[in-house]
């Protein structure tokens, strides 16, 4: 289901009988290469999907958070800022709660205020429906209630609503992309400093085309597959006398994993280190403007994601193996796996063919079809509309 701005304003006026003060929208993000580097204070390289959140809405002055969504049935949820804490809220609303909770943890006003959420970010595709959501809120309530936030400050927030409030020990990755993106652009991050840098990502001026596909199969990051692969990361930082596993130089890779006692953590230290120098490799390929050499970094990286930290499933081996017999140039899962989306890199050309092929496949192996699209490079969070409130 897509929308619009007027579209979520028009919700808004549904749900709650006037007219909002605005519409914020925060977009999806898709990781061209860095997987679980950024839970180890390492690089990453995603871009900003044209698919977005909006988060039409209004101040409200009784102190009363009222939550909607096109997406949830279930009516308006009424809560109290003042009373939030963790493990108060559940489900699609805590995450909007959660924010309203940071805010005001790091002092910020985030009073009382009517929202109505609508998406065409697809939930559960590993593409960061959860990270949009909490940036538009975010950038919601601190522009509603007169808080100056930067960008990157706004992400840690929006991060901390996630992992302390909602549960979720996500990096800050995919908070930032959707934060901080700019069209036309990857967004090289280093996540312990958040430190950004713009890498040009014009494909189309290379007749080049970025293609996701949605295996839809729906992962839970919540159950503890997640959080389980970070604590194994930070158990061999400690391990190694690292503060993180981005401190272990790629050079010196074979001595560290000869130094870990507990063989069950070498494939997760092998591929964090390696995954960086992909992440290191690709952003020089791009400032080069030779991105079609990327290609057989990214399924090094799906090599690396479903053999060593064991996060692949059969859906996205299948969509990556067909794409690249297909005719990409290369092929890899994007997010936390456990099901969700692969990309593939392709001649633009090829798109069309190599998108079928992944469809045809998936339907002689008897799984759901896909969903396949583009993605090109898009902006990140801001008001789309002024209303009239």
């Amino acid at each position: 289901m897509t929308g619009t701005a007027n579209g979520a304003a028009e919700g808004f006026a549904h749900a709650y009988g006037y007219a909002p003060e605005g519409v914020w929208a925060a977009p999806g993000r898709v990781n061209l290469i860095g997987e679980y580097t950024d839970v180890n204070e390492g690089h990453v390289l995603p871009i900003a999907l044209p698919h977005r959140t909006r988060v039409a809405a209004a101040a409200r002055t009784d102190g009363v958070l009222r939550l909607r969504s096109r997406e949830a049935p279930g009516g308006t949820a009424e809560l109290s800022p003042a009373a939030l804490a963790p493990g108060g809220v559940t489900g699609w609303a805590a995450y909007p709660a959660g924010v309203a909770w940071a805010l005001r943890e790091a002092g910020l006003p985030a009073g009382g205020a009517d929202l109505y959420v609508e998406s065409d970010v697809p939930a559960g595709a590993g593409l960061s429906s959860s990270a949009a959501l909490e940036v538009a809120t975010a950038l919601a309530l601190t522009e509603l209630h007169g808080a100056v936030c930067e960008r990157p400050a706004l992400a840690r927030l929006a991060q901390r609503a996630e992992n302390a409030f909602v549960g979720v020990p996500c990096g800050v990755m995919d908070q930032t992309a959707s934060a901080c993106c700019t069209a036309g652009h990857a967004l090289h991050l280093d996540t312990r400093d958040l430190a950004l840098r713009q890498v040009p990502f014009d494909l189309a001026a290379h007749g080049l085309r970025l293609l996701v596909v949605d295996t839809r199969v729906r992962h839970a990051l919540a159950d503890g597959a997640y959080a389980a692969r970070r604590a194994g990361c930070e158990a061999a930082a400690r391990a190694l006398g690292v503060r993180a596993l981005r401190d272990v130089p790629y050079g010196e890779l074979g001595d560290a994993l000869g130094g870990l006692a507990d063989a069950s953590l070498r494939p997760l230290v092998r591929h964090v280190v390696t995954e960086g120098e992909r992440v290191r490799e690709v952003v020089a390929l791009l400032a080069a403007g030779e991105p079609r050499k990327a290609g057989p970094l990214l399924t090094a990286g799906h090599a690396s994601l479903r053999d060593d930290f064991a996060v692949s499933c059969p859906e996205l081996d299948l969509a990556v193996a067909v794409a690249n017999e297909a005719g990409a140039l290369g092929a890899r899962m994007t997010g936390a796996g456990f099901g969700g989306s692969a990309l593939a890199l392709v001649e633009e050309d090829a798109a069309d063919a190599v998108g079928e092929a992944v469809t045809a496949a998936f339907a002689a192996a008897g799984h759901r079809p896909p969903r396949v699209f583009a993605a090109v490079a898009g902006g990140g969070a801001r008001r789309v509309l002024r209303g009239e409130g």
